[in-house]
């Protein structure tokens, strides 16, 4: 794979064969080290109808279904362009919440053991069911599907300046609960309320260094605060919902004379009955992602004021994995356009008008969680952002959970962390191994190339107290 290193952290992969837009990849050398599974998946993406500026990928790309993760593209939806299950992924509207309490960590560390003890036994978590809401009914499925944030903290989950800092205002709109198959709603009726498996986790950190002092008071942050990140997504039943309609793409596309270089983009035109079946789909089970977070924040909130006599205030709620209808420039001209993020995060830049305005002079507040015993980072979304105003997810993985588990052992790993002075909860050892940070870039470097490459900005980085694992 040729790279046409245009500025740095910037390269750029020139058209060829049958792709209609360049490949543009914001990374270091270092970064691209193993990357050359997921720049290959970079070019079939820019073969996609529709497909305008370029194929993107951000600094910590890796292999993925389809799109590599850390992919960003987007189709214009007026000039044919397509819609792909592969470009969101099977964790739709996976994402990252975080909450800031009212004490340090010096008033906190009496009460740390107590803290960790509570969230162990309260956070559902785990590749089977178990949740927060352990018995809905269908018709309850529905309003979570319909109302995500919104309706939790309307049933008491949480308050109402909390919508005020998700990203949506806590729901996507336009979902059709008709779209989300009989078995995506019966593996999602007993998960409701939890962190699920992999890298997904709920850590208790502490505000180890502010870059920007102004964005940082406009977020809520100071130095030594203790903060609450939460990891997870749409469980079960988003696996379910990206499934479904890939195969219904599969068998449409021969019908739009589509062709794709890999059945892993199955895709269709976004104003076609597919196409609207997947979006309406795809925002119920956002939905359902941001339920899943607004639920486990509560929990952790009853838990910190019980333990700690303490108050968590959300900070901000953005997902990773979505495709959004977006109005962007292309050659100068505002186009329609149908943005697909997958392992990239929305970064609006200050004075943009979806964002509330507490925040709107200093951007939206981007959350890249680090790897387990790493560091996570709080960024904003910078003026002129290339990739539609995207930017990275997190810290990429290097290594298969296999790979990760014969390193080292979970026992191990564990002892190391709590060397640390971080407090490990896992549900099992073996989970525990498989996301050693060994396994994952640096993101540090990361967020470096990010920032480098004009996507966002550095506003503070979080460390770990004491983590909870699926």
């Amino acid at each position: 794979m040729e790279l046409v290193e245009e500025r740095p952290h910037r390269f750029r992969i020139d058209r060829r064969g049958r792709m209609r837009v360049p490949g543009v990849v914001f990374a270091s050398r270092a970064l691209l080290r193993d990357a050359e599974k997921s720049l290959e998946q970079v070019v079939h993406v820019a073969t996609l109808p529709g497909i305008v500026a370029a194929s993107y990928a951000m600094p910590d790309i890796h292999w993925g279904y389809g799109f590599p993760i850390g992919g960003v593209a987007a189709t214009d939806v007026d000039d044919g362009g397509v819609v792909s299950p592969g470009g969101v992924g099977f964790d739709i509207s996976c994402g990252v919440r975080l909450l800031a309490a009212d004490v340090d960590r010096q008033a906190l560390e009496p009460a740390l053991p107590a803290v960790m003890d509570a969230l162990d036994r309260a956070i559902p978590r785990g590749a089977g069911p178990g949740g927060v809401w352990r018995s809905i009914g269908p018709r309850q499925l529905e309003r979570i599907l319909r109302g995500g944030s919104q309706y939790a903290v309307a049933e008491g989950y949480g308050e109402e300046r909390d919508l005020g800092r998700c990203e949506d205002g806590g729901a996507v709109a336009d979902a059709d609960v008709g779209q989300v198959s009989e078995r995506a709603r019966e593996r999602g009726l007993g998960q409701v309320g939890s962190l699920g498996s992999g890298n997904h986790f709920l850590e208790v950190q502490q505000v180890d260094e502010v870059y920007d002092e102004t964005a940082a008071a406009a977020f809520g942050l100071a130095a030594g605060q203790v903060c609450v990140m939460i990891h997870c997504g749409s469980r079960g039943l988003g696996h379910q919902t990206c499934t479904d309609h890939v195969r219904v793409m599969d068998r449409a596309m021969s019908r739009y004379g589509i062709t794709v270089p890999d059945r892993q983009l199955a895709c269709t035109p976004v104003e076609s009955p597919e196409g609207q079946a997947y979006l309406g789909a795809m925002a119920a089970a956002a939905n359902y992602g941001r339920a899943n977070r607004q639920l486990l924040s509560d929990a952790a909130r009853r838990i910190f004021r019980r333990t700690a006599g303490a108050r968590l205030s959300l900070v901000y709620d953005v997902s990773h994995n979505l495709a959004k209808i977006e109005t962007h420039p292309v050659a100068g001209v505002p186009r329609l356009l149908c943005v697909h993020r997958k392992g990239a995060t929305r970064a609006f830049p200050p004075g943009h008008p979806d964002l509330p305005e507490d925040l709107r002079e200093v951007g939206q507040p981007v959350l890249i969680p680090g790897t387990m015993g790493t560091a996570s980072y709080v960024l904003a979304g910078v003026p002129g952002g290339d990739a539609f105003f995207s930017t990275c997810h997190g810290a990429g993985r290097v290594m298969s959970r296999h790979q990760a588990a014969r390193a080292i052992g979970g026992k191990e790993l564990r002892t190391r962390l709590e060397a640390q002075g971080i407090a490990v909860r896992p549900r099992s050892l073996r989970g525990l191994s498989e996301e050693t940070p060994e396994a994952y870039k640096d993101v540090g470097a990361v967020v470096a190339a990010s920032e480098g490459a004009g996507l966002c900005r550095t506003v503070a980085r979080l460390v770990p107290l004491g983590v909870v694992k699926g």
